[in-house]
């Protein structure tokens, strides 16, 4: 059944006053529905000009990398989501529209079947979770990334997955499958041992109980599993005994590799997060704003201090040091991995 159907008796008008805003010019856009299942979300389904895209060499992020993203915004509703200047672009604000506002692209599996077959070189690799998280609540209803999966597959393209969401489990037979032909390598993000925190940054994710455990089944069906720790906060989410329980359980479930990252603040996230911070923590917003005065990066003395708990960990529970080339794989150029390594008190000089 075509993705809209599913949604039929719920289609709202897409050009009424504040339907769409920034969005009314979109010239591919099929129409605008809402459901009580997804209460204040408002879908505006497009039909797809391309879907395979190729990042500029030239370009800061993901540079010379080919990506695939069916959906544009996300209701995971990750309070520091590098993604959120995305929606800038299509007249959205960073904040609630991000949330609340997704862009559905209903027919990019007939358009990545048509690229793949029109292709005389055909992608090294793809990777998929680099803007917006494939696996959002939305794909229950859309079901995309079955029919990407096997596009990727039937052509012998590797490629990477990277989620939160834990409806990644639906898909493994499809992942297993992709993988006889060619490798693939999904990767889970996670980083919260503290469930009401995680709740608070992370208001539409799955728990990270349940992150772990579809780690775990992935692992068992024999795929290759990374698991991004992140992103790391400073004081809330990197005490020594917390980096601890989250590694144990990470290598209990069995992850191939870990890349830790400390949490990235662009400028145009900043003031959400900081609103966020002084709603919750205004006790910390001063620690924040030394730790990342700097910039979108922690200080890199902050940084070093976090290698420096984190490589004994990860040796440990054995797992390797983070590499490279894992990074490379998911294709975050863009976004700096801490290194792993002992336990130290936190830079005075920070706090």
């Amino acid at each position: 059944m075509d993705a809209s159907m599913r949604w039929a008796g719920q289609r709202i008008d897409a050009l009424a006053p504040g339907t769409l805003p920034g969005l009314a010019r979109v010239s591919n856009l099929v129409q605008s529905v809402r459901s009580p299942e997804f209460a204040g979300i408002t879908f505006h389904e497009i039909l797809a000009k391309t879907a395979l895209n190729h990042v500029p060499a030239t370009a800061r992020m993901l540079p010379d990398e080919w990506t695939i993203n069916p959906y544009r915004g996300c209701t995971h509703a990750c309070v520091y989501c590098y993604a959120r200047p995305t929606h800038e672009h299509l007249g959205l604000n960073v904040l609630g529209d991000f949330d609340d506002q997704i862009v559905v692209k209903t027919n990019i599996v007939d358009v990545l079947r048509a690229e793949l077959a029109k292709k005389r070189v055909l992608p090294p690799r793809v990777a998929l979770g680099t803007s917006t998280d494939p696996y959002q609540r939305a794909e229950g209803r859309y079901r995309l990334m079955p029919g990407i999966i096997q596009a990727l597959g039937e052509s012998r393209i590797p490629f990477s997955v990277l989620t939160k969401g834990t409806l990644i489990r639906r898909d493994i037979p499809l992942l297993v499958e992709a993988n006889r032909r060619a490798h693939v390598e999904p990767g889970l993000s996670m980083s919260f041992v503290d469930e009401e925190l995680q709740q608070s940054l992370e208001p539409g994710t799955p728990t990270t109980a349940a992150r772990l455990t579809a780690l775990a089944e992935i692992r068992a069906a024999g795929l290759d599993c990374t698991v991004f720790l992140a992103p790391i906060l400073p004081i809330l989410s990197d005490r020594p005994h917390q980096l601890e329980r989250m590694v144990r359980q990470i290598a209990e479930a069995g992850a191939t590799a870990v890349l830790p990252t400390p949490l990235y603040l662009s400028s145009a996230v900043r003031p959400g997060f900081f609103a966020w911070l002084g709603r919750t923590h205004p006790e910390l917003v001063a620690d924040y704003e030394r730790i990342y005065s700097g910039g979108s990066e922690a200080d890199p003395r902050y940084r070093r201090w976090l290698d420096e708990q984190l490589q004994p960990l990860l040796t440990k529970h054995g797992l390797p040091a983070p590499d490279a080339g894992v990074q490379d794989k998911f294709a975050l150029h863009g976004r700096r991995a801490a290194a792993p390594g002992a336990d130290a008190p936190v830079p005075p000089t920070l706090f």
